[in-house]
Order: C-alpha cells, then structure tokens, then sequence
C-alpha cells in the first residue's frame, strides 16, 4: 500500500461549526429546563442528545500539523490516510493519528572494528543524513524506522569496509581512503536497503578511518617504508638522467674523452653523490686523471 492524502476540512470552518453545536445544545438545554412538557420536551431531548453527539464527533477530528511533519490517520486500525500540510484540520472524528517527522535527520555510526578486504582490522564510523518521503511506509513498514536505519546503516558500513582495502596502490581498485567514490557506494546501499521503509538517503560519508590499535603501529612502519622505497625510486630515477645528460654533455663538447672504464668510474661516483642520504665530502684529485 501506498502512501495517500487523507479526508480533511479547514479546522477554523469546522471550529466555527463545533461553536455553534454548542450554542445549539445550551439553548436546547435551556428550552428543556424551562418547562416545556408532554411531546415538546421529548423532541427537545432527542435534538439535544443528537447535538451533543454531533459536537463531540466535530470536537475528535480537530489536528495541528506543523512545519515538516505529517499525520498517519487510522480510523479503528484502518490506515485511512496521511496529512503532511501544515497547519489547522478537522479530520475523521473518533480516528487516531501519529505523527511522523518529515525534517532531516543526521546521525554518527558506532566505530564499528571490521577487517578490510586484506583482513586488516580496521576502525571506521559513517555519518548518514536521511528524511521521510513516505509517513506510511515509515509507520507501518518497520517497527521503529529510527532503529530500522541505524542498523541498516552499520551493516552497509560493515559490508562496504569488506569489500574494500584499507588502501591500495593499484589505480583500478577504490580503497576505503578514496571519499568521494566510497561516499557514493555507501549512499547508494544505503538507499536499496531503506527504500522499503519510506526513507531517503541524502548523503553518506566516511567520518572515520583507521588501522585497529593493535596492528596501528606495524602499518605506520609499513607505510613508512613504502614512502622510503618511493622517494628513493624518484632519487635514483632522476639521478640516472642527470648522469646520462652529464656524459652526453661532457661528449658533445669535447670537454674530456674518457674511456668506458672511466666512463664507469664517473657514473659511479655522480650516483654516489646524487643517491646518498647526506651531503658529499668532495675529494679533490691533485694527479693526472689516469694516476
């Protein structure tokens, strides 16, 4: 069943009905009290009876419906309809309403501790923004449409923390680190496993990402060493082009004709110079270059 508008009326046209039932019922009381005898009285009392009935019918369907909110109206466990326009109504009498929030809400996912696609543990929460669009499903759908997101919303962070690495150096495949691609994939979970319960998913994000306290450490040494062995790549890399540019250099113009012995003998030395890890104590050679 679908979500659908409810029978309602202007609540200060049917304010100024319920005004004049009472007045009607004073004045018939007062004519009743005031002597009146035989068939008279007994039509008084029947219209006095039938217009206190009407007025306390007219006085059960008054509602006030604020700004982003709307009211499940049930009339004896039937679902009759919802009203999600703010303001002053008169509604079937003798029905029940609930009210449903229409705002929206935002909440914090539990750290929850989850092994990644690698199997390292990891400490990650999301936050998750969501509003009704549906008062019905969210009334009658779920039990408690609050709950039923929270838990909906830790099972997606858990399932989308399996399927992913903490981090990764292949550029085809997302690791939890990268935001935005991440956010979408949780948003979009999060939607099919909440569409049922009459709620939309704004937005979903990663609040927070870590290694758990126990392998925390050996990863920073990891990613230490990674960050080593990358700068170190870079180092050698363009220590290479210099030295192939310098012998280049050195041939083109004529500076000094060096044999392949040398040649090594000077590449070695420029590598040392370029790749070391602290500054060079230059030896300067006093004797021929071939001594």
């Amino acid at each position: 069943m679908e979500m659908r508008r409810a029978f309602r009326l202007n609540g200060f046209l049917m304010l100024g009905v319920f005004i004049l039932l009472v007045i009607g019922v004073v004045l018939e009381s007062h004519a009743l009290s005031s002597g009146a005898t035989g068939g008279a009285r007994t039509v008084i009392g029947i219209a006095l009876a039938v217009t206190i009935l009407a007025a306390v019918l007219a006085a059960s369907g008054f509602i006030t419906v604020n700004p982003n909110q709307a009211k499940v109206i049930q009339f004896f466990g039937r679902y009759i309809g919802s009203v999600d326009e703010s303001g002053f109504h008169w509604v079937t009498p003798l029905s029940s309403r609930r009210g449903i929030s229409l705002r929206i809400r935002n909440f914090e996912t539990q750290k929850l501790k989850v092994n990644d696609l690698d199997g390292n543990p990891v400490e990650i929460a999301a936050v998750v923004v969501y509003q009704v669009v549906d008062s019905y499903k969210a009334a009658f759908a779920v039990d408690d449409y609050e709950d039923f997101v929270r838990t909906q919303s830790e099972t997606a962070v858990r399932h989308l923390a399996t399927t992913h690495p903490y981090q990764t150096d292949d550029a085809s495949t997302s690791s939890l680190r990268d935001g935005a691609e991440v956010a979408g994939e949780l948003t979009t979970e999060l939607r099919a496993r909440t569409e049922l319960a009459g709620i939309e998913i704004i937005e979903a994000r990663i609040t927070h990402l870590a290694y758990a306290p126990e392998i925390a450490q050996a990863m920073l040494v990891r990613q230490q060493a990674a960050q080593v062995v990358a700068a170190r790549s870079r180092i050698v890399e363009g220590a290479v082009g210099m030295v192939g540019m310098a012998l280049d250099r050195l041939a083109e113009q004529g500076v000094v004709d060096l044999d392949e012995e040398r040649k090594a003998a000077m590449v070695s030395n420029l590598l040392v110079v370029l790749c070391g890890d602290r500054s060079a104590a230059p030896v300067v050679n006093a004797g021929t270059l071939y001594a």
